[in-house]
């Protein structure tokens, strides 16, 4: 009777085992498939974006204002402690926007709110590179600072110092003595443009929160609802309303932030409401629908596009079903389809090396905020099992996408006619005199305003690497001038860095995309 037990145990035993094998086989064979889809080889390219992005990630470190925590940045220490007490505010955090040390509030949303999609799609990616926890680290920097910068319902601080006065000065943020006044929204002088990319940092930020901060993530979404309020109610572009910030961020209007506002409150809330403003007449004077752009720091209306297609992508059903929501994937299609090389609607402005170009400053933020949409869109079809994109005459695949984008980062990584990385710290070749105070002056340098110039000038690399740094990038023949005089082409960004940031973690491993944000 013992031996029949032993016998029958070991029969269920054995079963077990095979059907296991079984499984896991039928599992290596959907993820094998998955990355054959995509065009991907396992180990390939993904251990070289995971690199990428471990470096891409310390650039928001280098950024940071306020009182260090954890600094892991050597060269870097304590700065502008002393932001907002012209107005009893503590704006000390925040992030400075490029090489100086002005904090753009349009530009640093931007950021926050880009950065809170690259997490939400992508978090999983960036968990497997060890970079999740820092970039919602880097994250809440931001966002603490949009919390104290909105003290009330119609008040939104939008600027940390004076470009002009901040210029004029080549100097360390460790060592700044120049003022720093304070431009702020109010409903005398509006910006619906700034104060609804704010909400849609919030909204987009509180869902990132949501599962493990409760009481941060309720607090950033009460803002954003309340700051949509302000931008709605109180019509106006903030560049309009306060003309002298014109020669920085200029805004071209703030139809498209309020379309991406309302978005990422509807994902935020599950709100109707907010899905009936962007389909309504809001959508259909400012949508522009199958026209497609450029997504950047001031053109938010592809990403708009590209988000608002996951409803249509992954419902809700009645949410899908509703009028004009078709209209935003449609033209998201459009953009694809204007990104891909071999589309008949390819947009022609590209290098010879096959980089999309659109502007000789900043020449790297269109390319790559738009092959992050892209790598989002092919992460969009193949999760939705589509498997066709139809481009007038030609159709295709979600990795006829995902091999533009590679095309794309490769470029960007050091596959390009200078055969040099335009991500400072990445590759064996990459910027040594990127246009940045704080990398171009010695830590243990003492400067003033005025006596620091010498160390622009310099003909010696900078001193310290500016690591994840992604510089302009090239001209439009595919060159680039080492210079840290050449502003245009060396200065870095977080905006850039932010939208680089989505596009690797999209790139890390043969992806799929969560089909509602919890």
């Amino acid at each position: 009777m013992g031996q029949q037990k032993k016998s029958r145990g070991c029969t269920i035993i054995i079963g077990v085992l095979i059907v296991l094998v079984a499984l896991g086989v039928a599992a290596f064979a959907v993820v094998h498939n998955y990355g054959k889809q995509l065009g991907i080889r396992p180990g390939a390219n993904s251990k070289k974006y995971g690199d990428a992005l471990k470096i891409a990630m310390q650039f928001f470190d280098i950024q940071k204002s306020g009182k260090l925590v954890n600094n892991k940045i050597s060269w870097r220490g304590d700065s502008g402690l002393e932001d907002g007490k012209d107005a009893n505010l503590d704006l000390s955090k925040g992030m400075y926007d490029a090489g100086d040390h002005m904090k753009f509030g349009f530009p640093m949303a931007f950021t926050a709110t880009v950065l809170s999609w690259a997490i939400l799609e992508y978090g999983e990616n960036m968990e497997s590179v060890d970079q999740l926890q820092s970039a919602k680290d880097s994250l809440k920097w931001i966002t603490d600072y949009l919390v104290n910068a909105h003290p009330k319902h119609d008040v939104l601080y939008i600027q940390v110092g004076d470009p002009i006065a901040d210029h004029e000065c080549w100097d360390r943020p460790e060592a700044m003595t120049e003022k720093r006044p304070l431009t702020k929204l109010t409903t005398s002088k509006p910006g619906s443009d700034i104060a609804a990319e704010t909400a849609a940092a919030m909204a987009s930020a509180s869902l990132v929160f949501k599962s493990t901060d409760s009481k941060y993530s309720s607090l950033l979404l009460q803002h954003a609802e309340d700051l949509f309020s302000f931008a709605n109610e109180h019509r106006g572009t903030y560049s309009k309303s306060i003309p002298e910030v014109q020669d920085y961020y200029n805004s071209t209007g703030y139809g498209d932030e309020l379309l991406w506002a309302a978005s990422w409150l509807y994902h935020a809330t599950k709100d109707s409401t907010y899905l009936e403003f962007v389909t309504g007449e809001d959508g259909k004077d400012y949508a522009n629908w199958g026209n497609p752009s450029w997504f950047s720091w001031d053109d938010k209306l592809p990403g708009t596009h590209v988000l608002l297609s996951r409803v249509s992508f992954f419902g809700p059903e009645d949410a899908s079903d509703m009028e004009n929501i078709g209209e935003y994937r449609k033209t998201a299609e459009s953009i694809m389809c204007s990104l891909l090389p071999n589309s008949p609607s390819a947009s022609s402005s590209r290098t010879k090396g096959g980089l999309i170009w659109v502007s000789k400053w900043h020449a790297l933020q269109q390319p790559v905020a738009s092959t992050f949409l892209a790598v989002l869109f092919s992460d969009y079809m193949l999760s939705s099992d589509t498997p066709k994109l139809e481009c007038d005459s030609e159709s295709f695949s979600p990795s006829d996408l995902r091999e533009f984008a590679i095309s794309q980062v490769d470029y960007v990584l050091g596959d390009n006619p200078m055969k040099m990385s335009y991500l400072v710290g990445y590759g064996d070749d990459y910027p040594q005199y990127a246009h940045h105070r704080g990398a171009s002056i010695p830590a243990d340098a003492t400067t003033g305003c005025k006596n620091g110039w010498k160390w622009l000038k310099s003909s010696e690399p900078n001193p310290n690497v500016a690591t994840g740094a992604l510089v302009g990038g090239p001209s439009k023949n595919d060159k680039y001038v080492d210079s840290r005089n050449n502003s245009i082409q060396g200065e870095p960004s977080t905006y850039n860095s932010a939208v680089l940031v989505g596009l690797l973690s999209g790139l890390v491993s043969a992806s799929s995309v969560p089909k509602s944000f919890k």
